[in-house]
């Protein structure tokens, strides 16, 4: 990563902005899945140790804009403040009168959290407006929130114009890790991707066929590559024809790769999206009218463990099926565990894939656990990743 980070500025007893990623699962006004905010607690602990004022600032949910209650930072904070061992403040609003003076009284190796940042219109407009008044709170930018990086938002890219903007050790961290599947991955590098649409993991599918040794298919996605073939998917999740013809252009492109491209060989069926559905295992060419995919089959769970146990690198990103439902979620198991047993380097590329290790207990055991699925795909496809770009560069 050729981008300044926090160690390269001075912070002492300075005002420093940090977007973070705090975007958790609640439950009952609580934090069901805290990974994300131990994340960001090396860069928080480091900016405090400086002496450093912290002001903290992240979205959660889509507030689409509006106050929503029920996803205030509240419960975020109090968790935070546990995890530091600190009392942590936090603000009503994300700009504003308060906030100003909020600041104002911050002391050196004190924690401010501003209101949900999406609360705002202008934050997801990058209105420059909102990035200035942000701006105009602090003396220092540091970006440590990887999992928002791929959004031109105020509070990841606008209030970059405006401060040195720099990035936290989280954020080194994640591109540190991609960086290495890009350059010089260990053999075999086998790759698994899951999810439901082609086309919006077709460009990381034809980036990873040129360097991967094998490409593992699974999701609802690989009912498109199905359509694409002409087989019948009964009443399975397909793309429209430009899923479908995404589909084709990357098994046209498999003939001239040196990466084996592997879609599963049989499916789970269920007769209808519910936990008590009725089940069957077919061969993926032979699916009837009136059954849909829900996960891969048996077969081709164990087929995928096999190839993941003797990788020397692995990157996973995406479900095998609807795993959130118990009976359509063995297959999904079948790969974190083969995963978490596996010799060589693992990464998990957050998104759903972070939400299956971690309700199976495996988080612990992987290399890597990626906090952004959306930015970890879209820097390895090498598309600009706008909270990086506007960072200093070393």
């Amino acid at each position: 990563m050729k981008k300044k980070t926090v160690r390269d500025v001075d912070v002492a007893g300075k005002r420093v902005l940090v977007r973070v990623d705090f975007n958790v699962p609640l439950r009952d006004r609580r934090v069901f899945d805290d990974t994300r905010i131990r994340a960001a607690l090396p860069t928080i602990e480091y900016l405090r140790g400086e002496g450093a004022k912290v002001i903290l600032v992240s979205h959660l949910g889509r507030p689409d804009g509006r106050e929503d209650p029920a996803l205030r930072l509240d419960p975020v904070v109090r968790r935070l403040s546990d995890l530091l061992g600190v009392p942590v403040r936090k603000t009503a609003a994300l700009v504003g009168l308060e906030v100003t003076e909020a600041v104002g009284a911050l002391r050196p190796e004190g924690v401010l959290v501003l209101e949900n940042s999406r609360f705002h219109p202008g934050e997801t407009q990058n209105d420059q407006t909102l990035s200035k008044q942000l701006a105009d709170l602090a003396d220092v930018f540091v970006n440590d929130a990887f999992g928002a990086a791929h959004r031109a938002h105020a509070t990841t890219a606008g209030v970059a114009e405006y401060l040195p903007a720099v990035a936290g050790f989280l954020m080194e961290k994640e591109l540190g890790v991609l960086d290495s599947l890009l350059s010089n991955p260990k053999r075999p590098f086998v790759v698994v991707l899951g999810g439901i649409k082609v086309s919006e993991k077709i460009g990381v599918i034809r980036k990873f066929l040129q360097f991967a040794d094998d490409l593992l298919i699974g999701g609802a996605m690989c009912f498109t590559f199905f359509a694409a073939q002409g087989w019948q998917v009964g009443s399975s999740r397909v793309e429209s024809e430009e899923g479908v013809a995404a589909a084709r252009r990357v098994l046209d492109e498999m003939a001239e790769s040196d990466c084996t491209l592997h879609l599963p060989q049989d499916v789970l069926l269920a007769d209808r999206f519910e936990a008590d559905a009725e089940l069957r295992t077919a061969r993926a060419d032979t699916i009837l009218d009136g059954w849909m995919g829900v996960d891969v089959g048996q077969d081709t769970a164990l087929d995928y463990g096999r190839i993941i146990a003797g990788a020397g690198q692995v990157f996973w990103n995406g479900p095998m099926g609807a795993f959130e439902i118990l009976p359509f979620g063995k297959g999904t198991r079948v790969v974190a565990q083969a995963m978490a047993n596996c010799g060589g380097v693992t990464v998990v590329g957050g998104g759903d894939s972070l939400a299956a290790v971690n309700s199976l207990g495996l988080s612990g055991e992987m290399d890597h656990v990626s906090t952004g699925g959306g930015a970890s795909l879209e820097y390895l496809e090498g598309s600009s990743l706008p909270g990086l770009d506007a960072l200093e560069d070393a």
